[in-house]
């Protein structure tokens, strides 16, 4: 196990190098740059910028050079010093603007993953053991709303019912009063009232795809030969089906912890705009629109980063579970 655990961590280095210098590529396909983004905005505001001022201002942040100096600059700052570069649209560092709202983030999108796979394991379980009963029927109907319905629009829905019925200002993670204020009971008390939103936002779509793939991969189990000797031994059936078939059933779950790592980071962003919340989802997308290439680049880095570590955390896990992985 530790022989592959070293050899799966080695193969991960050339991996994170390779995406470095594809996430600094990819922030500089579009055309124009930050300098370009920036003059328009201001001619939007009847500001004007020259060409020669524009060509000043390129020269000063440094866009002018080769992609080449530009990556080895800004990786080196990463590696050696922890710098990210600084935001040309924020005017300010980039790992101030990031680990801001990172731990917001993490913590409101750890919270919606636990939930949703405290509801989808047990019910998938007993949809697959109840198959065709009236509770399956139900969970089936949850199922399809879950994954039709948009994140928005059901934000949307929920932040009308609560206006209306519940006279509650849901927008947001903190209600005017508290947005500065320091830790308190009362402003503990403040965050769960608008929590709940996008805990069951983003924790409704999860679950209901998660119930069908549990429901599906309990089916294909339940029928197998080593399920029925568990029965033929005397076995309950909460021992047979918690203690084998749900145990295999997980390993898609597993898997699939490669690409919640990265979740985690972003967010869901259209739901973070309508909901108005302080997370990092909104704040990439104001970067790649204003090609704020450090911020941009910095993002990218991370979630891919964690796309390799979530990938490595699955492999292990897996060849934990599952033997067969470990020696192939």
């Amino acid at each position: 196990m530790i022989a592959f655990i070293l050899r799966r961590s080695l193969l991960s280095i050339p991996m994170l190098i390779f995406i470095s210098f594809i996430s600094f590529v990819i922030i500089q396909l579009p055309p124009g740059d930050y300098v370009t983004a920036y003059a328009a905005q201001l001619a939007k505001s009847g500001d004007y910028l020259s060409a020669v001022q524009q060509e000043a201002m390129r020269e000063r942040l440094g866009l002018n050079d080769p992609i080449l100096i530009q990556y080895w600059r800004w990786i080196t700052a990463i590696i050696f010093k922890g710098d990210f570069g600084y935001s040309l649209d924020w005017n300010a560092p980039v790992s101030t603007l990031i680990w801001d709202r990172l731990a917001i983030t993490l913590a409101l999108s750890t919270a919606s993953l636990i939930i949703t796979w405290i509801i989808a394991i047990p019910v998938g379980v007993y949809s697959a053991t109840r198959q065709y009963s009236v509770l399956d029927y139900v969970f089936t109907v949850f199922g399809f709303l879950g994954k039709g319905t948009p994140d928005f629009l059901l934000a949307l829905i929920l932040m009308w019912i609560s206006f209306v019925y519940l006279q509650l200002d849901v927008g947001g993670l903190f209600s005017t009063d508290y947005q500065n204020a320091p830790w308190s009971w009362g402003k503990f008390v403040d965050l769960l009232q608008h929590l709940w939103i996008p805990l069951v936002v983003l924790g409704t779509s999860g679950a209901a795809g998660l119930i069908r793939v549990m429901r599906a991969n309990m089916l294909d189990e339940l029928g197998k030969p080593y399920v029925e000797t568990a029965y033929a031994q005397g076995l309950s059936e909460r021992q047979v089906v918690w203690r084998y078939p749900v145990r295999v059933a997980l390993n898609p779950f597993i898997s699939t912890v490669g690409w919640a790592l990265p979740a985690l980071f972003s967010g869901d962003v259209i739901t973070a705009i309508v909901l108005n919340l302080p997370t990092t989802g909104p704040l990439l997308l104001q970067a790649l629109k204003m090609q704020d290439m450090y911020l941009a680049g910095s993002f990218i880095l991370i979630l891919s980063a964690f796309t390799v570590i979530g990938t490595l955390i699955s492999d292990i896990l897996l060849a934990w579970f599952d033997p067969r992985i470990r020696y192939a």
